[in-house]
């Protein structure tokens, strides 16, 4: 399928699939309720996963319970509200397809330094990096061999699956960047705006 995730297959029905969806809220303190567009993130985030075809869960629900059913996994941050459904529904697919863990990326813009018995060294070159965002897509076969959720922070959670399972990086689309402050909810309105 390559690395073009901005549509599904046309031989694969998500129709198929019952997928599940947790809108990972925990830890983000209130920033998932800040407005964008005159919705909270976390709303937004919500609407993404029901229009991309995917069964929002409650997080209170067991993990046990989960595997049970025997469908993939969406992990979606509300820090991510406005990850576009149709590739939600793509890395879906993919996730399923290739019995892989989906995870989107981004590239990173920052400038990022080496800093060595706490002098400030030279600029890494960022071609090689990127930052984590929504979402992760777990198949049913690595949902139904985790006891548990290992953490809801993507950044601690996809360094754990690695160990574990083979995982795929995709390149998420703009729209799909991660905020970290209301400055940035700015950032993410003016390039979303309708």
């Amino acid at each position: 399928m390559g690395d073009d995730m901005s549509q599904t297959p046309d031989f694969f029905d998500l129709d198929d699939l019952q997928p599940l969806g947790l809108l990972l809220e925990e830890g983000r303190g209130s920033l998932p309720f800040a407005l964008l567009h005159g919705e909270a993130l976390v709303a937004c985030a919500a609407w993404a996963l029901g229009e991309a075809g995917v069964h929002p869960i409650d997080s209170g629900i067991g993990w046990e319970e989960i595997a049970y059913t025997g469908e993939p996994v969406v992990l979606h941050d509300p820090l991510c509200p406005m990850t576009p459904a149709e590739f939600i529904a793509a890395c879906v697919v993919r996730a399923v397809t290739e019995d892989v863990v989906v995870v989107a990326v981004r590239p990173v813009t920052d400038t990022v330094k080496v800093v060595a018995d706490g002098v400030v060294g030279e600029t890494v070159d960022r071609e090689g990096l990127r930052t984590i965002c929504s979402p992760i897509v777990l198949p049913a076969s690595v949902v139904a061999a985790l006891p548990s959720l290992p953490s809801v922070h993507f950044e601690e959670l996809v360094p754990m699956l690695r160990e574990h399972f083979k995982v795929e990086l995709v390149p998420a689309p703009a729209e799909a960047r991660r905020v970290t402050s209301v400055e940035d909810v700015a950032v993410l309105e003016a390039l979303t705006r309708r």
